[in-house]
């Protein structure tokens, strides 16, 4: 059996992964009775952590908040995780957390066995980091909208769109997209009762929160698909919906992630596609390497364009008249 001490960690440990736990649950993980499980929760209790207790048959133990952080217990791959976390949070994309993140990851490695610090190193030494030029989003601009999503309360905030427009927005959060570069926030927009995506870094939240809603279910059910087909056609200039005669599949991989590929039957897909220039829109549509067709006055720039090109090709080929061949 597990000595007192032993245990009491291991029994901290499991608290600390999931959110409630049954004391039958605890005993039979802890290979001790219900009975040990209560004594051992109210040693936790003395040593100051807030185990919270909630009787019958649907109770069990949780563990809350409380006026200090408690050592938190992590395996192997949960400390490695926050140690290369913390590095990329020192040269990343919210503002304000560079320095802390430093701090965290110094006490973090004192304490780390050297078996993990050396993971960890060794991944710091053959990782170069590509300096960040974007637009880096405040801590508590964050955590506001966060805190809005998380307790399901209207959110209003200033914003300023990429063309310049500045407004005030009246929002239902529902969650924040990191993309690696930008944060975005994905929200019913009550002024325009559609879903919409805000970058973070261009808006301001206004407090206090609005009242709590009913949450709406996600838009196409997978929001990171909706927010990657989102900014794939924000900032097009030109744009067609093309009929490609190729399977889906096939013509899905010939395409960056978020362009929006729709089948219509086993030999044809619909795509809609787009660009800043017709002479790019053509040159895209050129490399699925498919025949394809779309309505001309639905996208006359790239129809004219297509015109000139097949002019254009139409002539390049041109037979010469082979060299006589000289005798002696």
């Amino acid at each position: 059996m597990i000595d007192t001490s032993a245990r009491l960690l291991r029994l901290l440990s499991l608290l600390q992964t999931q959110r409630d736990w049954t004391g039958p649950h605890l005993a039979d993980r802890l290979g001790v009775t219900t009975r040990t499980i209560r004594n051992d929760v109210e040693r936790l209790r003395s040593l100051g952590y807030p185990v919270h207790a909630t009787p019958g048959a649907a109770g069990g133990y949780r563990l809350g908040a409380g006026a200090n952080l408690p050592p938190l217990l992590l395996d192997d791959d949960e400390a490695v995780a926050v140690a290369v976390g913390l590095r990329t949070a020192a040269g990343g994309t919210v503002a304000g957390i560079e320095e802390t993140s430093v701090r965290a990851l110094a006490k973090l490695e004192q304490v780390l066995p050297t078996r993990l610090r050396h993971r960890v190193n060794t991944l710091a030494a053959v990782t170069v980091p590509m300096p960040g030029s974007g637009p880096t989003v405040a801590v508590d601009v964050l955590s506001a909208v966060a805190a809005a999503c998380r307790d399901h309360q209207r959110l209003r905030f200033d914003y300023r769109s990429h063309d310049g427009t500045a407004g005030i927005r009246v929002t239902e959060p529902h969650r924040l997209v990191h993309t690696g570069r930008r944060w975005y926030l994905v929200a019913w927009d009550l002024d325009r009762s559609d879903w919409r995506t805000f970058r973070v870094d261009r808006l301001t939240p206004r407090t206090p929160t609005g009242p709590r809603f009913a949450p709406r279910n996600p838009p196409g059910g997978d929001l990171t698909g909706y927010v990657a087909r989102g900014l794939s056609t924000a900032t097009w200039r030109y744009h067609a919906r093309v009929t490609v005669h190729a399977p889906a599949e096939q013509i899905t991989a010939r395409l960056p992630p978020g362009i929006q590929v729709e089948p219509v039957d086993e030999h044809t897909c619909v795509v809609a596609v787009g660009s800043d220039t017709p002479h790019l829109l053509a040159t895209y549509l050129g490399m699925l390497d498919a025949d394809f067709h779309f309505d001309a006055q639905d996208a006359p720039e790239l129809a004219e364009h297509l015109r000139k090109l097949a002019e254009r090709y139409q002539h390049a080929p041109q037979e010469t008249t082979p060299a006589r061949q000289k005798t002696t």
